[in-house]
């Protein structure tokens, strides 16, 4: 597991702007090379979809909105009941919307990803 979490974070960062745009049908929302990418190999395309619904459901309050991905430690996890948890945020670190998972297979400990013009990206792609 370890090594395939090393070969995604060293592949994520060869995604520098993006060739070709992909698109989530009932949302309409866009997405970029290094997420199509990520959603394979790691199998999270929920993990696209969930951020694509929250980020879009925010757009009134920010243009420009972070989406950080963050596992909890263990601690935490046996106080609050959640595994992992994603912040919405406007850039400037003012929280926008938290929302925790009680269970994940998302191989990464932590990701962060961009939302501007209904289009979802990785900071490298920004």
């Amino acid at each position: 597991m370890k090594a395939q979490v090393n070969e995604i974070k060293e592949r994520l960062q060869y995604f520098n702007g993006t060739e070709m745009f992909y698109q989530i049908p009932l949302l309409k929302t866009r997405f970029t090379d290094g997420l199509k990418y990520l959603s394979e190999v790691a199998e999270c395309f929920w993990l696209i979809t969930d951020a694509s619904v929250i980020a879009k459901s925010l757009m009134n309050r920010s243009e420009f909105i972070t989406i950080d991905f963050k596992r909890l430690p263990e601690e935490k996890q046996d106080y609050s009941g959640y595994e992992a948890e994603i912040i919405y945020s406007d850039g400037n670190d003012n929280i926008l919307e938290k929302h925790g998972y009680r269970a994940t297979d998302f191989p990464l400990d932590e990701l962060r990803l961009f939302f501007v013009n209904d289009t979802l990206m990785l900071p490298s792609e920004y």
